[in-house]
């Protein structure tokens, strides 16, 4: 009888390890992303030279609000992941988001979004635009709808942006810009919108 549940315990103890060395790795955790860094720019509009249609010149003087955020992946791939972005400017927390799709493990990825010239100037009113105008700015990153991480440029009370009204769709992504058909290989693939 002991020899019996001695065997027993053995067979079990076997297709135990049998099923432990089969099932592989476990999978990564969608939740590794971190923000580690946002900076801020103002920058002019990208000047191109084509033919086959009358040229304008962009002014020059005017700036686009650039904000960037750097980020680590651990997880060997993850399929998409939705920055979201709030800019507090002039008293006004402007917000926009864009979804980044099939980022690969890596650190100093990038994802970046921008805010018009004139969005800025309406903000502003007559006081001048620099980058003391931009009071602060957060970015939070969502996976499979979960918030996973979360990050200000400057030292302010945990998502200080919820206790703030927001004024959607002033912030654009890379896609919705002249900045487009630059720096493909710095940021993020962006998930093409279905509506265009």
């Amino acid at each position: 009888m002991k020899l019996k549940n001695f065997s027993a315990a053995i067979l079990c103890a076997l297709a135990v390890s049998a099923s432990a060395q089969t099932a592989g790795p476990a999978p990564a955790r969608a939740s590794d992303i971190r923000l580690t860094k946002i900076t801020t720019n103002l920058i002019s509009s990208p000047e191109f030279t084509y033919t086959g249609a009358e040229q304008f010149q962009a002014n020059q003087r005017e700036r686009w609000l650039e904000v960037e955020v750097e980020f680590t992946a651990v997880p060997d791939f993850t399929e998409e992941a939705t920055f979201k972005y709030y800019i507090l400017v002039g008293g006004k927390l402007l917000t926009g988001e864009v979804t980044h799709v099939s980022i690969a493990v890596g650190k100093g990825l990038r994802s970046v979004m921008y805010v018009p010239p004139r969005v800025l100037a309406h903000i502003m009113g007559a006081r001048p635009v620099g980058l003391n105008s931009v009071e602060n700015v957060a970015v939070q990153v969502l996976v499979g709808g979960a918030v996973k991480d979360d990050l200000s440029a400057q030292r302010a009370q945990a998502q200080w942006f919820t206790t703030l009204q927001g004024i959607p769709n002033m912030v654009l992504n890379k896609n919705e810009t002249p900045f487009a058909p630059l720096y493909w290989d710095r940021y993020a693939q962006i998930k093409p919108n279905p509506a265009h």
